[in-house]
């Protein structure tokens, strides 16, 4: 389903624009096929409509280029490549990024969205307090991704032992699409993951959600440090159209969540129900409004579980150049 393998430039899969010229500028920018990513759905398939967001305030001489990733570790090796400029992410993707690159390589720009995660257990009432996860196996979309770290500083904290392969309870790294035909199978126990496959795993599976991350920043926008050194106008500008694009979204519920169904939809050559990101939405908060004090938080969390070690200066990542009005 969502097994998307060659990453490519939309520009290019849909023949909407030519080769760049050397008068332009092509800024290459990705995102995820989740609900999460709402801000990066709208405006891909805004592009994909020859009615590009970002490309009508950056001017006639930017090209957006779209890429299309299935998890943070995945985007980020993409920026230490230099094949992407800029991208929604994960918090705790950048974080790892920003520690491995000695601070030299990415920076936070904006947020773009709380909440959305959870724990979701089988509704067949086997879990019914925090004891009982003792032993089971619990599924999280990619191994050091936000919703892994999270899970696994959840559990710790309530005094369950989990180590990197096994443990009081096994956290097993599963891609989203493989968790929910798992959980059908009742070959897991429970999924830690995100909108909307928080929302399918109650829907299409039955699932009940145990714990929720109300507040908890899900996703952000991130830079290659190169980019913002190099070009800080357009950059800038690229913050400020998403700071403008997080609020038309907020205010546009409805028909945002019909461009992210479509979106979603030509992704992943899948159908997906209006009804189901329409049940996601409400779990999510948009704000590009972002600060370190979150991803000390997080940085926290991943020391917690043995992530992350020795001396981390975060005072070079979050970089916030266009915040909510």
């Amino acid at each position: 389903m969502f097994a998307l393998k060659i990453l490519v430039p939309t520009a290019v899969l849909l023949g909407l624009g030519a080769c760049v010229q050397s008068d332009e500028t092509a800024l290459r920018v990705g995102h995820f096929p989740n609900v999460t990513h709402a801000q990066g759905l709208v405006a891909h398939h805004m592009s994909r409509q020859e009615k590009g967001w970002f490309e009508s305030r950056l001017g006639p001489n930017v090209e957006i280029q779209w890429f299309v990733y299935n998890a943070g570790p995945t985007a980020m090796e993409a920026i230490f490549a230099n094949s992407i400029d800029i991208t929604y992410v994960g918090p705790n993707p950048c974080l790892n990024a920003h520690i491995r690159s000695e601070g030299k390589e990415v920076r936070v720009i904006a947020g773009a969205a709380n909440g959305g995660a959870a724990l979701v257990v089988q509704g067949d009432g086997s879990i019914k307090k925090i004891e009982d996860f003792r032993g089971k196996r619990i599924a999280t979309p990619q191994f050091g991704n936000t919703q892994d770290v999270s899970c696994r500083s959840w559990f710790k904290r309530h005094g369950f032992k989990v180590t990197k392969t096994g443990g009081d309870v096994l956290v097993l790294p599963t891609a989203n699409p493989d968790q929910l035909a798992l959980f059908k199978r009742g070959s897991l126990e429970g999924v830690w993951t995100v909108e909307p496959w928080v929302s399918r795993l109650e829907m299409e599976a039955g699932g009940k959600v145990f714990h929720e991350e109300k507040e908890s920043l899900t996703t952000v926008l991130v830079c290659s440090a190169r980019i913002l050194r190099e070009k800080p106008a357009l950059v800038r500008k690229f913050a400020r159209a998403h700071a403008e694009l997080t609020a038309w979204v907020r205010e546009h519920p409805e028909e945002a969540q019909e461009m992210v169904t479509s979106e979603l939809t030509a992704l992943t050559n899948r159908k997906f129900p209006l009804e189901l990101i329409q049940r996601s939405w409400k779990r999510l908060r948009f704000t590009s409004d972002i600060s370190r004090k979150s991803f000390e938080e997080f940085l926290a969390a991943a020391r917690e579980v043995g992530f992350l070690q020795g001396a981390a200066d975060l005072k070079d990542l979050v970089v916030p150049l266009e915040g909510d009005k």
